[in-house]
């Protein structure tokens, strides 16, 4: 068994019912044992498109990094995603964020996600779980901070 930390994101339709969905669907990857509050965000990386609502999900699984990605990228083809720009508006976005204490790199996968620690909306509802990341999020310049606000403390 391994902890990881999942990052979801939504930009469209019904953003918060998105991720409510995403998580009951998560739940069949394994055991979920921690979730951050929901979050509002500005869109990073392609600012001209809707705002997100952003979450982050402790996983306990059974799945190799490559087995919960597949799972995951299988769980956004049936709730609708379609392929759009890099960065572009999406239905919902699951990222695995950490898996355990390994390091992957290969062409589907980078764990630690890339760009996780540049990201206010991953590094404050990660900081709901575990504040062993609030020394990345520190770092982040406080007008990046400001910009993600709690939507939901319960959902």
């Amino acid at each position: 068994m391994v902890y990881a930390y999942i990052g979801l994101g939504s930009n469209l339709g019904d953003t918060a019912e998105n991720l409510r969905v995403a998580l009951r669907e998560v739940e069949a990857f394994g055991q979920v044992y921690g979730k951050s509050k929901l979050y509002h965000s500005k869109a990073w990386g392609v600012t001209d498109q809707p705002d997100f609502c952003n979450a982050v999900l402790l996983l306990e699984t059974l799945l190799s990094p490559q087995q919960l990605l597949k799972g995951l990228k299988d769980l956004e083809k049936r709730m609708g995603r379609e392929e759009s720009r890099r960065w572009g508006p999406r239905l919902i976005d699951l990222d695995i964020l950490t898996y355990g204490e390994e390091v992957v790199k290969d062409e589907n996968l980078t764990v630690p996600h890339l760009h996780m620690n540049e990201r206010a909306f991953v590094l404050i509802p990660l900081c709901d779980i575990d504040l062993n990341f609030r020394d990345a999020l520190m770092a982040l310049p406080a007008e990046s901070r400001a910009e993600v606000t709690v939507t939901d403390l319960s959902w």
